[in-house]
């Protein structure tokens, strides 16, 4: 059996060269894997560059985004709120214009009542209007009668006489059917009274209002719309200096107030002394 040998060359230079190939293939090898490797890095090292401007980029929108979302919410707020405002005061319109057409249709009720009333005090007292006795005026929600004193009362009396309850009882029928709040005035000329029972005209004036409430009053007008008041000679309708003038001075005004609301507070005129509204 015959064993086969490598043939190595004989010549060292050719060994040598034949080394220097293998490290040369070797050494090819090896910076082909390395350009390779570094070129791995470089694009990865791009596309982490680019991922995180990516994410700086989404960062900052992502903070835009929340501060729209702020501004927003408080806009939504200050909506809210003036929705709820408005629907306040559409409320309140709603209330106030409700109101507004319940005193018209109380209003326009209570002028139908009065234009009656009036009407009707002038159908009654005829007479007296013709003779120039009585004079009724139309007042803005209300009506006023001025009665000369001559109709009611004797010179500086405080009694009415009878054909004053007549006339009296004819204007309580007709202010009994009427809601409104009720003022009678007595009033003087300036010449001063000399009686023991009225010092001075302001006690004689009171006393005449006195009167007339309580009758009015007996003839069922409800006491608690009635009020006396005295404005004695401080209030003349003429001149003082003639006995005409004189006579239109001292006279009784009824007055039928516009209409207030349940428990409102009626102002006194100033100076004026009043007195309670008798029980029967």
């Amino acid at each position: 059996m015959r064993r086969s040998r490598i043939h190595w060359p004989g010549r060292p230079d050719a060994l040598l060269a034949l080394f220097g190939a293998l490290a040369l293939v070797s050494g090819c090898v090896t910076k082909s894997r390395y350009d390779h490797s570094v070129a791995e890095n470089r694009d990865l090292a791009q596309r982490v560059e680019r991922l995180e401007a990516s994410t700086a980029s989404l960062s900052a929108e992502r903070t835009k985004l929340i501060d729209e979302l702020e501004d927003r919410r408080i806009a939504q707020e200050k909506l809210d709120k003036d929705v709820a405002r408005l629907q306040r005061r559409e409320a309140d319109l709603s209330k106030r214009l409700t109101r507004s057409e319940s005193a018209l249709a109380s209003s326009r009720e209570e002028v139908g009542e009065l234009r009656g009333t009036y009407q009707g005090l002038l159908s009654d007292l005829e007479a007296e209007v013709a003779a120039g006795q009585i004079e009724i005026e139309q007042l803005r929600g209300g009506l006023r009668l001025n009665m000369s004193q001559d109709v009611l009362f004797a010179s500086g009396s405080s009694d009415v006489n009878a054909s004053g309850r007549a006339v009296l009882a004819k204007v309580a029928e007709r202010l009994r059917g009427v809601a409104n709040g009720i003022v009678v005035e007595g009033h003087t000329d300036d010449i001063p009274i000399q009686s023991v029972r009225f010092p001075t005209n302001w006690e004689l004036a009171g006393g005449r209002a006195a009167g007339v409430v309580r009758i009015l009053a007996s003839e069922g007008v409800a006491p608690d719309r009635l009020r006396a008041v005295s404005r004695g000679e401080t209030q003349p309708r003429d001149s003082n200096a003639t006995p005409e003038g004189r006579a239109r001075n001292r006279r009784i005004e009824i007055t039928l107030e516009a209409t207030r609301e349940e428990g409102a507070a009626v102002p006194a005129a100033p100076g004026a002394a009043e007195e309670a509204p008798p029980n029967s």
